[in-house]
């Protein structure tokens, strides 16, 4: 039976005779169908815990760099990037994990890819001109036509049905709840998104932008930075936002961007997420984002040209010294069990700050909040939604989970095998610390539990169609927005150098975690650096 479907009352009595007379072959059905694969991945958060206790072997190696990049997602492999376009090869990259990408990450089995974190990119902002000069390396850009729209690569970006929301009982196109909502709310609908378009378009004295990307770039005055210092939940009801179908698309994209809901993140951030995307690149395909099975993994992939023959990856650096001439950094290979000197000249820190807190001493971290994020990915029987077009995004109104995409979504061939959909849920709290010890002492069967009560709302028999699951936590996914977050006092010391030989580069120094800021912070620093 595929959700939402309609039926008449004929075929509902039908149904009942049929199901009388098959009851216990399906009830044998149902019990072998429970039966499927658990399985539960992460980030390396026990290796990362050894920075508490720094108990590793002395040093047994040493290598020498100009420049030593620490981390290996988008705004350390973006720093390489720029390294090497800038004719300066004599660089190292050192990563925890096993893989490049950080939050970029993906996985595959035998049906599909699939991402285990960011899974989209939406189109830039004319205005940022790097970022286009970088999908135009990728292929993703081909060029312009003659009259300066862009050209873009179609099969990497969603086919239709791009989204769908699963509300009051069946599905609707869009995110936006539209069957049966009344006139008061859909005026309160028009007249939120007629504001937010104001937001979009609106400059200070300077002529910046209140709202851009990057974060760097917006507007600074008072009446901006006021937006700041409160949530965005208190910003709506004073503008007089209140209807519970607004809060709820509010609250989810709040949730689906910065992992916190409405009731925790800036009024600032609330409304950069739909007033910092000008829509002004393409006239063409202004509402399409770019996305592949595995996600953001696949732009990771476009960075491998430049840390070929410069990376190690399974190396955990836990501790840094300045010296007159060099700088001097402990780093400790899960592989060859040992501790490694690297000496460089100078060394770009492209992690977290609750990582640069354990490694530099007096180094004040606290006013940095991390969401933790669960990823499940569910492989399912080829019949899961029976004749029912699976969107990329599948959405259901009302849920703390934020819906799950279908990763074979682009897929030209027809599919005769399982189908794959990955399934997002971020632990939106006012203390991220006690979510994410939560999530870290889930097992199989509460995870599972969990995730498939969620689930069950729209697709009440997902559970006879499921091959197998794999949760994949990540304890620290991204920064949380706060107020005074993004352009708070320990937020700007933290992007500051230590004499200009030690610097700084992510994505939580911009406040927002997503993929323009990360490939920002890496290029600014290693300007820097240069």
């Amino acid at each position: 039976m595929k959700s939402g479907a309609k039926y008449s009352r004929k075929d509902f009595l039908r149904t009942i005779v049929l199901g009388s007379l098959f009851l216990p072959f399906l009830q044998y059905c149902g019990k072998k169908g429970k039966s499927f694969l658990l399985k539960i991945t992460g980030t390396n958060h026990v290796l990362g815990h050894r920075l508490w206790a720094k108990d590793f072997p002395e040093v047994s190696e040493e290598i020498h760099t100009k420049y030593l990049i620490v981390g290996g997602g988008i705004s350390g492999l973006s720093a390489c990037r720029f390294l090497n376009q800038n004719k300066e090869s004599n660089y190292l990259l050192l990563e925890m994990e096993n893989h490049l990408g950080g939050n970029s990450s993906g996985g595959q089995n035998k049906f599909s890819k699939f991402p285990m974190g960011a899974h989209y990119l939406p189109l830039p902002n004319r205005e940022n001109t790097e970022i286009i000069d970088f999908l135009k390396e990728c292929k993703i850009c081909l060029g312009e036509d003659e009259t300066g729209e862009p050209i873009l690569d179609e099969y990497q970006m969603t086919f239709p049905q791009q989204e769908r929301l699963f509300y009051k009982n069946s599905w609707q196109n869009d995110l936006v709840p539209q069957k049966g909502i009344s006139t008061d709310v859909q005026d309160e609908l028009k007249r939120f998104f007629a504001l937010m378009n104001e937001f979009r378009l609106k400059k200070d004295q300077q002529n910046k932008y209140w709202f851009a990307i990057p974060v760097e770039d917006s507007g600074r005055e008072e009446e901006v930075l006021k937006l700041e210092k409160i949530v965005f939940k208190d910003w709506l009801s004073r503008n007089d936002f209140k209807s519970e179908e607004l809060l709820w698309v509010l609250d989810y994209s709040c949730r689906d961007d910065y992992g916190l809901g409405i009731e925790y993140v800036s009024a600032w951030s609330g409304i950069h997420y739909f007033a910092g995307r000008k829509n002004n690149w393409s006239k063409k395909y202004k509402d399409q984002i770019f996305t592949w099975p595995e996600g953001n993994a696949r732009l990771v992939t476009h960075f491998s040209k430049h840390v070929e023959g410069k990376k190690m990856t399974q190396n955990l650096v836990f501790d840094v010294q300045l010296k007159e001439n060099h700088v001097e950094v402990l780093s400790f290979d899960t592989v060859q069990n040992k501790t490694k000197k690297i000496i460089a000249e100078k060394v770009l820190f492209a992690t977290p700050q609750f990582v640069n807190g354990r490694i530099f001493k007096n180094r004040n971290t606290e006013s940095f909040s991390y969401v933790p994020w669960l990823l499940t990915t569910i492989t399912l029987k080829n019949d899961f939604g029976g004749d029912e077009e699976l969107a990329w995004d599948n959405v259901i109104y009302g849920s703390e989970g934020l819906g799950y995409i279908y990763d074979q979504h682009q897929n030209i061939g027809q599919i005769t095998g399982e189908k794959v959909i990955t399934y997002y849920k971020s632990f939106s709290s006012d203390d991220c610390r006690k979510a994410r010890k939560k999530l870290y002492s889930m097992k199989e069967e509460q995870l599972r539990n969990m995730v498939l009560e969620d689930l069950k709302k729209a697709h009440p028999l997902i559970e006879e169609y499921i091959v197998e699951i794999q949760f994949h936590k990540i304890g620290h996914a991204m920064i949380a927005p706060v107020p005074n977050q993004i352009f708070g006092r320990e937020t700007e010391k933290a992007k500051m150098s230590i004499d200009n030989r030690i610097f700084f580069a992510h994505s939580d120094l911009s406040g927002i975690s997503i993929f323009e800021e990360a490939f920002y912070q890496g290029i600014r620093t290693a300007k820097e650096m240069l």
